[in-house]
C-alpha cells in the first residue's frame, strides 16, 4: 500500500505521548499514528453500524406482526437450505 506524506497538528502532550508509546512499541512515529488513525475509523464505522441496527430495532412492530423483522429476513434466507 503507498503511503501519503502529510502533516498535522497535535497538541505537544498528545505529541509527547504518542512519541513515547512508539518508542516503547520500536514502531515509527509515522506508523503509532496511522494505527490511531486505523483504530480510530475502525471505532466509527462500528458506530455507525450500532446505530443502524439499534435504528432498525426501534422501529415499532405493526399490531398484527408477531415476528420481528430480523427473524423474519433469517427465515427468508434458510427457507431454501433446509
Amino acid at each position: 500500500m503507498p503511503n501519503v506524506k502529510t502533516a498535522i497538528s497535535v497538541d505537544k502532550p498528545i505529541f509527547d505521548q504518542m512519541e513515547a508509546l512508539s518508542k516503547k512499541l520500536n514502531i515509527s512515529r509515522s506508523r503509532a499514528f496511522s494505527l490511531a488513525a486505523r483504530e480510530f475509523i475502525q471505532r466509527r464505522e462500528n458506530q455507525e453500524l450500532l446505530d443502524a441496527l439499534n435504528a432498525v430495532h426501534d422501529d415499532p412492530l405493526e399490531p398484527n406482526q408477531t415476528v420481528s423483522r430480523m427473524r423474519s429476513k433469517h427465515h427468508e434466507l434458510l427457507k431454501d437450505q433446509w
